[in-house]
């Protein structure tokens, strides 16, 4: 029998000037996650069961960018994508484009048990869902009043507007004549706040998950990092991983997958992994991550001013953190 542990995020790069009544809520939230794994954890419920069941409480909360909370389209509504990887046979699920589903995670895990599929998107997502009887509510109910207001100020920009939800460290730009680039193009607004979820049960068994609202104001149709496997999430018989921040380059890097992969080949531990990634695939992209690895290891990376984030191991440590 080995150790567990498991780790939590809620975004990477946080507004220096964020309030200090929302870095509570977020502490409390994570703190929240965190003891409904742990609890689950000691009573011997499996890494895979244990990942859904956390990142379903994150979405169900709207203080995060996932499920309730989610960041809105350039048309005002949501479109939310999932992934979540088993890495005990390298199993996997992922959806995008998810609009009427409550628990984004929970229909990615049934794509994963009960299609012979791996991803589902839009329309075939939702009519899957539908068949699978999962959970359905309107698109209104994602949408809140802050995301709303935060959509109005997208659209109004010129360029980057910041509150407390727009991560000024992580971007490194001035409010007026530095917008956030990605992809080489410049975006209006940044929400980085995906949730995750990473564990290893006391079995070995190492699983990892993500889920998210995107970007807000984003284009119709845009799928980022946190639902494709090897980029957002990924986990293998070594360790689990899901990253969060500048989608566009997590993709490009296969951020998650980077981590099994010199662990694998290199032969290091899981914290020279992680650091060689966040160090040297991530160009000039801003993102983090979390990490467990199959002897009970925990840890998080990141290369902005500070990421939503929370672990606990056996033995006793816990640690809920937000900047470096």
């Amino acid at each position: 029998m080995g150790r567990w542990a498991i780790a939590v995020h809620g975004g990477a790069g946080i507004d220096p000037n964020l309030p200090v009544e929302r870095q509570e809520q977020a502490k409390q939230l994570l703190t929240r996650c965190l003891n409904l794994g742990i609890a689950a954890l000691r009573s011997n419920v499996s890494a895979i069961d244990v990942v859904e069941l956390v990142i379903r409480e994150l979405e169900t909360d709207p203080l995060f960018n996932s499920g309730r909370g989610s960041a809105l389209t350039e048309q005002g509504t949501v479109e939310m994508e999932a992934s979540i990887m088993d890495g005990t046979k390298r199993r996997c699920g992922a959806v995008s484009g998810i609009t009427t589903v409550k628990n984004p995670i929970s229909l990615a895990r049934l794509v994963m048990d009960k299609s012979p599929h791996s991803y589902l998107a839009f329309s075939g997502a939702e009519e899957f869902a539908r068949k699978q009887g999962v959970e359905i509510v309107d698109n209104e109910y994602f949408v809140t009043e802050d995301n709303v207001g935060m959509l109005k100020l997208a659209k109004e920009a010129n360029s980057i507007l910041f509150d407390y939800r727009i991560p000024l460290g992580c971007a490194g730009a001035a409010v007026t004549d530095s917008p956030i680039v990605m992809n080489g193009l410049p975006i209006s607004i940044y929400a980085p706040e995906t949730v995750g979820c990473v564990v290893v049960d006391r079995e070995g068994r190492c699983a990892a998950g993500t889920s998210t609202g995107g970007l807000m104001n984003k284009m119709m149709g845009r799928i980022g990092d946190s639902p494709l496997i090897g980029a957002g999430t990924y986990a293998s018989e070594l360790c689990g991983v899901s990253c969060t921040g500048e989608g566009e380059a997590i993709i490009r890097s296969t951020l998650a997958r980077d981590v099994s992969a010199v662990m694998e080949y290199k032969g290091v531990g899981l914290q020279e992994a992680v650091d060689y990634v966040i160090k040297h695939r991530l160009d000039e992209g801003f993102a983090g991550l979390i990490a467990v690895s199959n002897k009970g290891e925990v840890v998080c990376g990141f290369n902005c001013n500070g990421m939503f984030r929370g672990c606990a191991t056996e033995d006793g440590f816990m640690e809920v953190a937000m900047w470096e």
